[in-house]
């Protein structure tokens, strides 16, 4: 047995223990871990953004651990084992890449994409879709709906015709604002948002990522300015917005 799959054992192993020994471990179903899980998911992706490896590493372990575990139960409940997991994903990969595993030729990683919807729709899925999972947070959403529909020839041909879509958005926004007409601010807020997802990803920007590196940033800045009131001998709360506005011109200007 080779390192990788003597690791992977041993983790197998401590689970089953755990399982056995341990009252929170044998305590737990797929529904009390289901949060932890999407918590895990969540430090993985700040770890990504923050790109900490050490913290990367970590958290794939976890969510790791948590494959494991699910695995685990299942086994239990005579539903499936973590080798049918496995062979599962590996059936899908070698499935999903014919390009490698057969005579399908590909130009480029867009024709892959392309052939991975098609294998989709063979496999049963009713639309291009219906792989978007419901729960996803709809900043992630959207940008996955995108790039489905975009596997169809769904999309525009460049990123000054988005752009002009954006315009066009933000155009029908202030119209219903200038009519006070709540529900299709709202609507129209939703669609100008989208827009600027399209955009983004025209730009090859992450657009999820993008706003969470600004909210890190707002939060880096506005924590300084409290910093800086606060050895001023102020409060935030007592403080103009113009007084604000200086401080927070001021750390914007040195990078911070």
């Amino acid at each position: 047995m080779n390192k990788r799959a003597e690791s992977f054992e041993k983790l197998v192993q401590i689970m089953d223990e755990l399982r056995e020994k341990c009252p929170w471990d044998r305590k737990q179903t797929i529904q009390s871990l289901r949060q932890m899980t999407i918590e895990e998911s969540y430090e993985l992706v700040d770890a990504i953004t923050e790109n900490d490896w050490k913290s990367i590493r970590e958290e794939l372990g976890d969510l790791l651990l948590h494959i494991v575990f699910y695995s685990k139960i299942a086994e239990e409940q005579n539903q499936f084992t973590i080798e049918d997991v496995v062979n599962g994903i590996s059936q899908k990969l070698i499935d999903r890449h014919p390009h490698i595993y057969g005579n399908v030729e590909v130009k480029n990683d867009e024709d892959v994409k392309r052939n991975w919807e098609k294998l989709k729709i063979k496999e049963g899925k009713r639309s291009i879709l219906s792989g978007v999972p419901k729960t996803l947070p709809a900043l992630i959403k959207a940008m996955r709906l995108q790039e489905k529909a975009k596997q169809v020839g769904f999309e525009w041909e460049n990123k000054e015709q988005v752009w002009e879509k954006v315009k066009e958005e933000e155009n029908e926004l202030m119209q219903a604002i200038s009519e006070n007409n709540q529900q299709m601010i709202e609507e129209e807020f939703g669609d100008l948002v989208f827009s600027l997802v399209n955009f983004a990803r025209f730009l090859s920007i992450d657009a999820e990522n993008a706003l969470e590196i600004t909210n890190k940033k707002f939060i880096n800045r506005f924590t300084q300015m409290e910093e800086k009131a606060i050895g001023s001998g102020k409060n935030l709360k007592d403080m103009s917005l113009q007084e604000m506005d200086s401080i927070w011109n001021q750390i914007k200007r040195n990078k911070a």
